[in-house]
């Protein structure tokens, strides 16, 4: 299968090394952890590959400005302690920016960063981390918020219930998440919105991590009264739950599941077979079963090397595109002859204006008030086990909000 971990693990140390670099310019050391082997590593895993893939594509084709990017990083295996060590090390060996992984992580590591003035993208998107004018400067979000990705599910599942002509007060969510940082972090504000909208009910249920059935967390959602499961998880266990559901319930039409950005993926319709079918994701990066134009140069590369883009996975695409943005900072510090320090690409960053990224994901704007790379993605539903758009257009919420 195209995500080996010996492979990626090679991959990592030939970049971590200096790598092999067609440009005379001075290296950019980058600093990373990913998590290959812990609790995140099916999706952690393309995702590194993504990151890896592109920082290999940019050094081939020039680098920046003729600077070879050169890549510091590690597996953490999900482990924050290991994550705090690690970036003490890359720093000590002198990187400017930083891409990292979990929400724990991130979070815990948002003072050193900010001490640091390193620049920061990491693949959580926590609302806590968009505060670039007091606790996390330095951190940018390039995925639409887990905030706003369940308040954009939630939405969209009321509008379909209501359209069909039931009540709101009849609606029973669940929000089945990762017991962990990242799990509960949008929890809150799914259920702010629930009462706003008159949704009769939300309930939180923690999925135990290693669980190879949920069955008793089903009981209790049954007993709950639910009509609609919101997963905000990973892809396997996302994937055992959905099986589950149409086990327990007896069929997938029941019960309306959505997931979020880290369950919405190809590894979820393969390990989820039929179960899949109607499932709905709110994704931020798109799948790679939509063609856009910024898929050109990750098939490219992909190709080059005997794999396609669907066995790479959306999670691959996410990478490219969270580091493609990095390197917009870093290129824009250099072409306005300034010195490459972490204050300098933090305030280039803040120049994006709907810099595009072929469609990998929606326009991206920062400005030193919002490190929001936007708010705005679009609603898919699996059919014929594949993802497909279901809503009519992007749905954002800026616009909504009067932003």
């Amino acid at each position: 299968m195209f995500r080996k971990l010996l492979l990626v693990i090679a991959i990592l140390l030939v970049l971590g090394v200096g790598g092999v670099f067609a440009q005379d310019g001075e290296p950019i050391k980058v600093g990373a952890v990913f998590d290959l082997s812990g609790a995140t590593g099916d999706v952690g895993t393309p995702y590194a590959e993504g990151v890896i893939a592109y920082i290999d594509w940019l050094n081939t084709s020039g680098g920046i400005n003729g600077r070879p990017i050169e890549l510091i990083s590690q597996d953490y295996a999900y482990n924050v302690e290991t994550a705090e060590n690690l970036y003490t090390q890359f720093v000590s060996e002198g990187v400017v920016v930083f891409m990292g992984w979990g929400t724990g992580d991130t979070l815990a590591l948002v003072g050193r960063v900010t001490e640091d003035q390193l620049p920061f993208i990491s693949a959580s998107y926590s609302e806590s981390l968009n505060d670039p004018q007091n606790t996390a400067p330095y951190n940018f979000l390039v995925g639409t918020t887990y905030g706003d990705q369940l308040r954009i599910m939630l939405q969209y599942m009321h509008d379909e219930w209501t359209a069909a002509g039931n009540a709101a007060a009849d609606m029973k969510v669940v929000f089945f998440h990762n017991d962990s940082p990242f799990g509960n972090d949008p929890l809150p504000a799914g259920e702010e919105l629930g009462a706003e909208l008159g949704i009769g009910g939300t309930l939180r249920i923690a999925m135990p991590r290693g669980a190879t059935d949920f069955s008793a967390e089903l009981q209790q959602a049954d007993d709950f009264g639910v009509t609609h499961i919101i997963i905000q998880n990973v892809s396997s266990p996302a994937a055992l739950l959905a099986t589950n559901v149409v086990d327990y319930f007896g069929s997938n039409d029941v019960i309306q599941i959505g997931c979020l950005n880290w369950c919405a993926d190809e590894l979820f319709v393969s390990r989820a077979g039929e179960a899949a079918e109607g499932v709905l994701g709110a994704i931020p990066f798109t799948p790679t079963t939509v063609e856009v134009p910024g898929q050109a140069d990750p098939v490219a590369y992909l190709e080059a090397q005997g794999k396609t883009l669907e066995e790479a996975s959306l999670h691959f695409t996410q990478g490219w595109a969270a580091m493609s943005v990095m390197a917009e900072g870093i290129r824009r510090t250099l072409d306005a002859g300034q010195e490459l320090t972490g204050e300098n690409i933090r305030a280039n960053l803040e120049t994006l204006e709907n810099f595009e990224t072929g469609g990998l994901l929606q326009p991206v704007t920062f400005t030193p008030e919002d490190h929001r790379a936007n708010r705005a993605l679009a609603i898919y539903r699996v059919e014929g086990g594949v993802w497909l758009q279901a809503s009519e257009g992007i749905i954002d919420l800026r616009a909504e909000e009067g932003e």
